[in-house]
């Protein structure tokens, strides 16, 4: 591979890499919402597993980690700092092994302040990206989603 050549692909990967510039865009808008929820001391991450809990009622991990595309080690170690934090509760199960988990009052209470700020910071990030792209991302999320049920 020649050096010409080499440094026209790094070049190409460095300014056209989906991966690359979702990546970027999900850093940028992580930002966004993480600061908009920073007076609860909550970050978009952990409010997209107590809204998961909050529609599941009873919330299995693996059900969790499917639903929110997580590995299982980052949705324990997100769990355990929910639970020392009061906003979730261990549910006794039958099977020893799985820990499934729900809201507490508390949870409950945060959801509820969270929804405010998510709300102010949903239009924000709307209204910058434009609803156009917000619809193409909808679109897109869909595709892929249906492709990756079917493979």
């Amino acid at each position: 591979m020649g050096t010409e050549y080499l440094q026209s692909a790094i070049d190409k990967v460095a300014s056209e890499c989906i991966a690359v510039r979702l990546r970027r865009l999900n850093r940028v808008i992580t930002n966004i919402y993480d600061d908009a929820l920073r007076p609860l001391d909550l970050k978009v991450s952990q409010m997209n597993i107590l809204v998961a809990a909050a529609k599941m009622g009873t919330a299995r991990p693996i059900e969790v980690c499917n639903h929110l595309h997580l590995d299982v080690s980052t949705l324990s170690r997100n769990v355990e700092r929910m639970k020392a934090r009061g906003w979730l509760e261990v549910v006794p199960d039958e099977d020893g092994r799985s820990q499934p988990f729900r809201l507490t009052l508390q949870g409950r209470k945060l959801m509820e302040k969270a929804i405010t700020a998510w709300s102010e910071v949903q239009q924000q990030v709307e209204k910058s990206l434009g609803s156009g792209f917000v619809v193409l991302l909808n679109q897109a999320m869909n595709r892929v989603a249906s492709e990756a049920a079917t493979s």
